[in-house]
């Protein structure tokens, strides 16, 4: 025990030195304390503690930059340096057991907004390498290498740090900490891409077509980071899907030609912000087919399709059926509204106004909720649905007509509805006010659906392959924002002094609108005639005349001279309806309304013919029905300068008749995820897969495709 007391000092020293030893050895794989190079720590790592003789284990450059400031990829873009590490002589551990970095998928650094792009990392990078240890080691081992970069934020510094790694030789034993990291900076290294791709470097600009790779799904944001400098890196690289896979739109570097394989890393980041990169090497070739002809989907985090992106889809809908009110399919009908409105603001009664709006908005989305359905139950029936369907159809355009025609004539003043302006406070013109109100909105809903084009296009393509309820959202939402201004002209008290006081000017002002209610009628029987034949038109026209012999006749008085009226009222609606679906009656064809303009008809086997024939190809698909298309046609493509230059340039003209029902054009569209028409393709030179174009066109944006990139 005194023993044990008084050598207690000597064997303290002596236990100390050895837990020291142990200790320093056990920590002698841990990397020196990292080295300040200036805007960076610099340090290597390794995912073991102790080694074994001739095993290959990963080391890596850890560095953890400055606020702001990056270091680059193995490419670094348009400027800057990749780091490297130059190897030391003091080092036990051969030069050449070092084997190449692990480089992660980086991230666009953008210098100068689209004029110098660089790729790289901020913040941390770690950089794995395999590192063989000798077969002879023993005891310890020891890398002492220069890590020499380039580190930049406004301005750019040359940085190097002298860093070492020294690991006992003996049984393996991991570092779990720095092993963890190293793992997960190897998994953000690219995988392997098991589907192929194409670089047609024959278009303009070069198309990178992508197929058989899982992951290329519409949600993504998709960019190609090359290994070399073929691309011009700064310049967008537009995307667009098909059920094949997917598209890039590469900007060239220069005018010199590719030589062999394009490769590069291929970043596919998702909405829920997986990001992984594929390494890829596309030969030469034409753009696989189904590669491209959709657009992405940007719903953001949180998923395609969510419930936040099916709100947006919701809201947009709305703004819709706000401008629907100002397009021309709808203005006739909102003329009726209109003095609707006035008649009942003239009552002094708010109750009679709100009636007027309450209905109203009924009407309308009941006939929207209705469109929704039919939409819902053809693509069960048929696998496909487009908006617009209404008016392929003969009968209901011809009835249609005639609606317009009878409006006009009770605008005119040929007969009541059972309202006028006299009579507006009694309980009677307050029922037929309701009832005619509801009618109103039902009509300005099936008149104004087909004119959502513009402005919705993209948006209802996709909703219409959406479950059911996703489609009744949108559509209702569509029909509250055509009905939310004359709700809020019923609702808000302010917004009643808007509307002008009655007189005289109503009864003038009533017979105005009569006309564009005739030239809409007018206008229906040109679709009609596309649609069923220039006899259907003529028994149209016939059933307009009896529908006005009815009405002058039923003025004459007498229940036997009604009786007769009410019979040829029924008959002047009923037997042209007949006559227009009749099928010997169609005469209209989509190679007939193509010759109109000089074109020919499309066909996807036509397109191909031409697009390999190397020509430009522009398709137009459209419809006599579509007040857009033919507005488009107006002040654009009947021009003579898009004419002359589509000439000029060689232009295939195709176009894609969808006034009549037509299987192979609805297919096309559901392809494309458009609703309906108009819908235009664009097909540059060389190009087998196609640019889709904005809904309303104009000379300079059509004009431009031609135009050299």
């Amino acid at each position: 025990m005194g023993s044990w007391h008084n050598e207690s000092p000597v064997m303290i020293r002596i236990f100390t030195s050895l837990l020291a030893i142990f200790f320093l050895g056990a920590l002698a794989s841990a990397s020196a304390a990292p080295v300040d190079g200036g805007h960076a720590r610099v340090e290597l790592i390794a995912e073991r503690s102790s080694v074994m003789p001739g095993e290959t284990i990963y080391a890596a450059l850890k560095m953890d930059l400055d606020p702001d400031w990056h270091v680059y990829w193995r490419n670094a873009g348009d400027a800057g340096l990749p780091p490297e590490l130059i190897y030391r002589e003091t080092s036990n551990i051969p030069g050449g057991a070092i084997g190449d970095f692990v480089w992660p998928v980086p991230h666009l650094l953008p210098v100068v907004e689209g004029e110098i792009m660089d790729y790289g990392y901020s913040h941390e990078v770690i950089l794995p390498f395999p590192l063989m240890i000798p077969a002879n080691a023993s005891g310890t081992v020891q890398l002492d290498v220069v890590a020499d970069y380039l580190i930049c934020e406004d301005i750019c510094v040359p940085e190097t740090a002298d860093v070492s790694l020294t690991l006992n030789v003996g049984e393996p034993v991991p570092d779990t900490q720095n092993g963890d990291m190293i793992s997960q900076w190897i998994a953000q290294a690219p995988l392997a891409f098991v589907g192929e791709a194409h670089v047609d470097t024959e278009a303009t600009p070069w198309k990178l077509s992508l197929r058989g790779e899982p992951g290329l799904t519409r949600d993504a944001d998709i960019r190609f980071f090359p290994f070399g400098h073929e691309i011009s890196h700064p310049a967008a690289q537009p995307v667009s899907f098909g059920s094949a896979g997917a598209t890039l739109t590469l900007t060239p570097a220069g005018s010199a030609p590719l030589e062999g394989n394009l490769d590069g890393v291929l970043v596919v980041e998702h909405a829920d912000g997986t990001r992984l990169g594929y390494e890829i090497s596309a030969a030469q070739g034409p753009a696989f087919e189904n590669t491209s002809g959709l657009a992405a989907i940007r719903s953001g985090k949180g998923g395609a399709g969510g419930g936040s992106s099916l709100l947006t889809l919701a809201f947009f809908a709305l703004i819709g059926g706000l401008i629907l009110n100002l397009m021309p399919c709808v203005l006739p009908v909102l003329s009726i509204k209109a003095m609707g409105m006035v008649s009942a603001a003239a009552s002094g009664h708010a109750n009679e106004l709100r009636s007027h709006g309450i209905w109203y908005t009924a009407g309308v989305l009941v006939s929207f909720a209705a469109l929704a359905g039919a939409i819902v139950a053809v693509r069960a029936a048929t696998g496909s649905a487009t908006l617009g369907f209404q008016l392929q159809n003969g009968p209901t355009v011809a009835i249609l007509a005639l609606i317009m025609f009878a409006i006009g004539l009770w605008l005119m003043g040929l007969f009541e509805l059972g309202t006028s302006i006299q009579n507006t406070g009694s309980g009677l013109a307050s029922r037929n006010g309701a009832a005619g109100a509801f009618f109103t909105g039902i009509l300005a809903a099936v008149v104004g659906a087909p004119c959502v084009g513009p402005f919705l296009g993209v948006a209802l393509g996709a909703v219409l392959s959406q479950p059911a309820p996703a489609v009744f959202i949108v559509f209702l939402a569509m029909g509250f924002g055509l009905a939310l201004p004359f709700l809020l002209l019923s609702f808000v008290p302010g917004l009643k002094r808007l509307l002008p006081k009655p007189g005289k000017w109503m009864e003038t002002l009533k017979q105005f609108f009569a006309f564009p209610m005739f030239l809409t009628a007018a206008w229906l029987l040109s679709v009609l005639g596309a649609l069923s034949g220039h006899s259907a038109v003529a028994w149209t026209v016939a059933g307009a005349t009896a529908i006005t012999f009815a009405i002058w006749l039923a003025r004459r008085g007498g229940i036997p001279a009604r009786a007769v009226a009410a019979a040829i009222l029924v008959l002047g609606f009923a037997y042209p309806a007949l006559r227009a679906n009749a099928p010997a009656a169609a005469e209209g064809n989509s190679a007939a309304y193509a010759a109109k303009y000089e074109t020919e008809a499309w066909s996807p086997e036509r397109v191909s013919e031409l697009t390999a024939q190397g020509r430009p190809v522009f398709v137009d698909f459209t419809a006599t029905w579509c007040a857009t298309c033919q507005l488009n046609k107006l002040s654009t493509l009947k021009t003579a300068a898009v004419q002359e230059a589509f000439a000029d340039a060689n232009v295939a003209f195709l176009v894609a008749d969808f006034t009549r029902k037509d299987p192979v054009i609805a297919e096309e569209l559901k392809r494309r995820e458009r609703a309906g028409v108009p819908m235009y393709l664009w097909y540059p030179a060389g190009a087998s897969e196609p640019d889709i174009l904005p809904e309303i066109l104009s000379k300079d944006l059509v004009i431009g495709l031609l135009a050299p990139s």
